[in-house]
């Protein structure tokens, strides 16, 4: 038989796990009650367009509401990404993308669309994917090797290489690039990877630097090929592709990574919801399989890490933007 003492006891421990279960359930407000949107902030085709969708589908299933990929583009990303770090912090708007989140900002002038500090306007979620960056040539433009492109960039019978935008990681690899080899290759910027590839595959530039998945479908059938890799080891997806820092170009260690982000102000418990998510997605076998089918390596972890590679990279790129002088209109 319970004492009168024991019996409330027992209540108050119920109650109190009653509070803190309704509290729980009011931070989250039952999220989600409706469509989730996840912006890309690139054309469709891309690598961060491929992976959102991935995503997406798996992110359906487990909320039980549609999430919903909208591609906003232009001004190298900050137009998509400044959407979102305007958008209400309920969860309903988030971002995902590339680390020209952390460099465009540095590049573009005022009133360009990068009206947003990639530090200060977006709470972080995760990291989902790296990324290697390569040198990518259109095989009739008879380039077999780095050494025979820096020849002909010397010559000037070769100028200029694709990148998928301005202060994306591919154009600060061209100026790194540039100052390693001696060359004065001149940027031409699109608005994404997708339309940058099909003026390399139609002959308009000769060259780009890209990640491998939206362009390793066309080695085979020899109209592309991979010169050289900028990172400090080869990539596991392409072994024989040699790095740059062998071949003696140095200071040239350029990679892109892919993430989450929403608005700033997120409640920390739908943060850590979300968080887990896209962990538990990342180690699908499927999920796996097709993010190695674009050449990128699954990461996860949680907010804060991502919180320091934003911080890290808008340090580090800062910095080289300034030494190069970078800007873009």
């Amino acid at each position: 038989m319970k004492t009168p003492t024991r019996r409330r006891a027992l209540l108050a421990v119920t109650a109190m796990a009653a509070v803190l279960a309704t509290g729980a359930a009011a931070a989250q407000g039952g999220y989600p009650t409706r469509p989730v949107t996840l912006v890309v902030a690139y054309p469709a085709g891309g690598d961060t367009d491929v992976l959102a969708r991935l995503f997406a589908e798996k992110l359906t299933a487990r909320l039980g509401q549609p999430v919903v990929v909208e591609n906003r583009t232009g001004a190298a990303g900050t137009i998509g990404s400044a959407y979102v770090a305007k958008a209400p912090a309920d969860g309903y708007t988030l971002l995902f993308a590339p680390n020209t989140l952390a460099i465009a900002p540095l590049v573009l002038k005022p009133g360009t669309g990068a009206s947003y500090d990639p530090q200060k306007d977006f709470t972080p979620i995760i990291e989902l994917g790296k990324q290697s960056l390569f040198i990518i040539v259109n095989k009739e433009a008879g380039v077999t090797k780095v050494s025979d492109l820096v020849a002909r960039a010397k010559s000037g019978s070769l100028q200029s290489y694709a990148s998928p935008g301005n202060g994306s990681p591919m154009h600060i690899l061209g100026e790194l690039f540039n100052k390693s080899a001696g060359v004065k290759l001149a940027q031409v910027p699109y608005r994404g990877s997708a339309p940058a590839i099909v003026d390399l595959l139609g002959g308009q530039v000769p060259m780009m630097f890209s990640t491998l998945g939206p362009v390793s479908q066309y080695f085979a059938s020899g109209k592309l090929a991979p010169l050289a890799v900028a990172d400090q080891k080869r990539s596991p997806f392409a072994p024989n592709v040699p790095t740059l820092v062998e071949l003696g170009y140095k200071d040239v260690d350029v990679g892109a990574w892919q993430a989450v982000v929403g608005p700033k102000g997120m409640a920390p418990e739908l943060v850590g919801s979300l968080n887990k998510h896209f962990n538990e997605i990342l180690k699908m076998p499927d999920v796996v399989a097709r993010m190695a089918t674009i050449a990128t390596t699954p990461v996860g972890g949680d907010p804060a890490t991502l919180r320091t590679l934003i911080a890290n990279d808008y340090a580090r790129y800062g910095k080289l933007v300034r030494e190069f002088g970078i800007q873009a209109d």
